[in-house]
């Protein structure tokens, strides 16, 4: 029968070796890593991650990763480089080669073609003294004290710290670059992350369904407009600008204050002036926040200039599977 004291013991050396190689690469990041940075936000063409075997597939992943996040990206497999995918290579280019040895043989081969092209190179190694560290514009040291695999054989510390570094790189240039969660929607516009980052206009109500009373509006007309609309709430409007809101809340508080004389006021004396509201450009993550933080259900949409653009409803935000 197999031991589960011995099983929950390996798993947790494996994550403890893990994290401590992960936690250790504090230590290398000095210039090398702000020359790594420079390079990729200087770099005119796309960035071209290389590896082979394990660091291969790592390679994918800081590929996609550095896509993802404002800085175009493609992996190229060393071996078939060599046999005809240099071509793939460009002026203009930054090359990222991982190989934990810093001596693996496809990479070394790659050098001369690279540097022919006056590509810059950025290396991930665990070998700061090899031939790919030193021929390196920048090297990123990845080593690790040790593998997690009990045989101290099997890729298991130096991948997860060479992915880390990836990481790390690729969201250091991001945030240089200024990438903001608006340009992250714009590149993930499909599956459930995109519905989640939709922006608000694309969700918010706008013409005759929005709404909307003057100021002046008597309380049968701000009832029936309530009513009509359904949103439980009515944006009060002067000149094409919000001047306030009324909420089926704001109607019974004024009931238990003013009882019957209720009906005989404008809309602009009791509604809530300066009430919450959300630019069009925001992301609907932004208008759950609004909407939980102020305890309400719907939110004026609004323009730099305070025009009511439109009103996001929390049954919209349904939609984007957040809730």
């Amino acid at each position: 029968m197999p031991d589960s004291r011995a099983i929950q013991a390996a798993a947790k050396r494996v994550l403890a070796v893990e994290a401590a190689a992960v936690a250790a690469l504090s230590e290398h990041i000095g210039a090398d890593f702000e020359r790594a940075v420079a390079l990729v936000l200087a770099c005119q063409g796309r960035v071209v991650v290389t590896g082979m075997g394990k660091s291969g597939l790592i390679a994918r992943k800081i590929a996609a990763t550095l896509s993802s996040t404002g800085s175009p990206a493609v992996f190229l497999h060393p071996a078939e480089a060599l046999h005809g995918d240099l071509g793939m290579l460009v002026r203009g280019d930054v090359v990222i080669a991982l190989s934990q040895s810093g001596e693996t043989l496809e990479l070394v081969n790659l050098l001369a073609p690279i540097q022919r092209l006056g590509i810059p190179t950025i290396a991930l190694t665990g070998a700061p003294q090899s031939l790919l560290a030193r021929t390196a514009e920048a090297h990123l040291d990845v080593s690790v004290p040790e593998e997690a695999c009990p045989l101290g054989l099997a890729p298991t510390a130096s991948t997860t710290a060479a992915l880390a570094m990836g990481d790390a790189l690729a969201l250091a240039v991001a945030e240089q670059r200024g990438f903001s969660s608006r340009d992250f929607a714009d590149l993930h516009p499909g599956g459930v992350l995109g519905k989640r980052l939709k922006p608000v206009e694309e969700l918010m109500h706008t013409g005759d369904a929005l709404p909307a009373v003057a100021p002046a509006c008597a309380f049968a007309d701000v009832v029936y407009e309530m009513s009509r609309k359904g949103f439980g709430m009515a944006c009060v409007v002067e000149e094409g600008k919000l001047a306030g809101v009324i909420s089926d809340g704001d109607l019974r508080r004024l009931f238990q204050a003013q009882g019957a004389k209720a009906v005989e006021l404008a809309a602009r004396e009791y509604m809530t002036r300066q009430p919450a509201t959300i630019a069009p450009d925001l992301l609907a993550p932004a208008a759950l926040h609004v909407m939980e933080a102020r305890k309400i259900t719907a939110l004026p949409v609004v323009d730099g200039d305070g025009r009511l653009l439109g009103l996001v409803h929390l049954h919209d935000l349904w939609t984007t599977e957040m809730i």
